[in-house]
């Protein structure tokens, strides 16, 4: 939310943010604690229900979904369900709400991954709540999933990522500052794909971070 709120006051005015809950195109004065906080309908140019957003993703009308999970794969399958066995989990999360029809639907999506380590980029998740690339080329569109969507980046706290075009794996195409390929490679359970010419990710400017603390005063997603 706070990454596309940024957006919307910097490069990408006319952005339109639509929310699971049913805000579509608001211009959201600060964070909202969730997608169904009343700010994401302030100003917004319709205030309508869950089953027409998901409808706009079935019609082809969203360009990037959003997503965070649990465990992530090679080729992009996220899990929010469960670690371990599905009918006897060590652990249950709460499961995909929209995360299916978001990462399915969408035209591209892009997924958060707070934190990056062994557990939680893993050779195969336990459950595949949301399909990503699934087992490689041309297998989301056998599925019968839209041909060309799929998961385009996926974003850390130590580094971007893309997917390959061939294999459909994900690929290393970003260090963010002070992050060593080693630290990706140690984070990491499966074999990476290292892009060739590996980017440094900008840091925030001073008027990015204004706008930030700005947007979030409490400091609930960047902190005080």
């Amino acid at each position: 939310m706070i990454a596309s709120m940024l957006a919307q006051r910097t490069h990408a005015p006319n952005l339109l943010i639509i929310f699971e809950a049913g805000g579509m195109g608001p211009q959201i004065p600060v964070l909202p604690i969730s997608v169904g906080d009343s700010r994401t309908f302030w100003k917004a140019v319709g205030a309508s229900s869950m089953h027409d957003v998901m409808s706009a993703c079935q019609a082809g009308y969203i360009d990037y979904g959003f997503l965070g999970g649990a465990q992530i794969d090679p080729y992009g399958n996220l899990n929010t369900t469960c670690i371990g066995n599905h009918d006897l989990p060590k652990v249950r999360f709460p499961g995909s709400g929209g995360a299916n029809d978001i990462g399915s639907l969408s035209n591209k999506t892009i997924y958060i991954m707070r934190n990056q380590a062994p557990r939680t980029f893993v050779n195969k998740v336990d459950f595949i709540t949301t399909p990503g690339y699934l087992t490689g080329p041309g297998a989301r569109e056998k599925a019968g999933l839209p041909e060309g969507s799929g998961p385009f980046r996926v974003i850390t706290q130590l580094g971007i990522f893309d997917f390959e075009e061939k294999t459909k794996r994900m690929r290393l195409i970003s260090l963010h500052p002070g992050v060593t390929l080693e630290q990706i490679k140690e984070n990491c359970s499966f074999e990476l794909l290292i892009g060739d010419n590996i980017e440094t990710t900008p840091i925030p400017t001073k008027e990015e971070i204004k706008i930030l603390h700005e947007l979030d005063p409490q400091g609930v997603s960047i902190g005080k």
